[in-house]
């Protein structure tokens, strides 16, 4: 079976192989001399590292043809949003809740001062998340564990 997982390998591209193969093999190795002898668990064992194998090929040539970004579903690790995506969700939160109001205006106040009450609630919310970030950013710049003083003592 090493044998046709050595040969599966050739699914992936060449530079994928280069850096990766030798490496897939010995854990592919190490798995299998760890394997119990029953055939139910033999079974699902190269069943779930062949899958495996041809789903990761097929997903390191779409890599390949149209970037990695079109073809992973998951968060990866080095990908994290902007700063200002928190501000414009709530810019656009603000735009809906607004909206929302002046529909119910056109169509008739039907539900009195619970829109006041929505965007009083919101605004609080936004005025004590902006505080409590305030106060958090405060007690650690003065107690110097942010990082840019955890940096200032790291040599080189």
């Amino acid at each position: 079976m090493l044998t046709v997982y050595c040969w599966l390998l050739c699914l992936y591209p060449r530079s994928y192989r280069h850096h990766f193969g030798e490496e897939m093999t010995f854990v592919f190795r190490d798995a299998r001399s760890s394997l119990s002898p029953a055939l139910a668990a033999q079974l699902s064992f190269y069943r779930r590292e062949f899958c495996g194998l041809l789903s990761g090929a097929l997903r390191a040539r779409f890599d390949r043809l149209f970037g990695p970004a079109v073809w992973r579903f998951h968060m990866q690790p080095q990908f994290r949003f902007p700063r200002s995506t928190v501000l414009l969700m709530l810019v656009i939160l603000a735009g809906v809740v607004l909206t929302i109001a002046e529909a119910t205006s056109v169509a008739g106040d039907t539900l009195g001062s619970g829109w006041r009450t929505l965007v009083f609630l919101l605004v609080f919310m936004l005025l004590s998340m902006g505080t409590a970030a305030a106060v958090g950013w405060r007690i650690l710049h003065t107690r110097r564990r942010s990082g840019i003083h955890r940096m200032e003592n790291v040599q080189s």
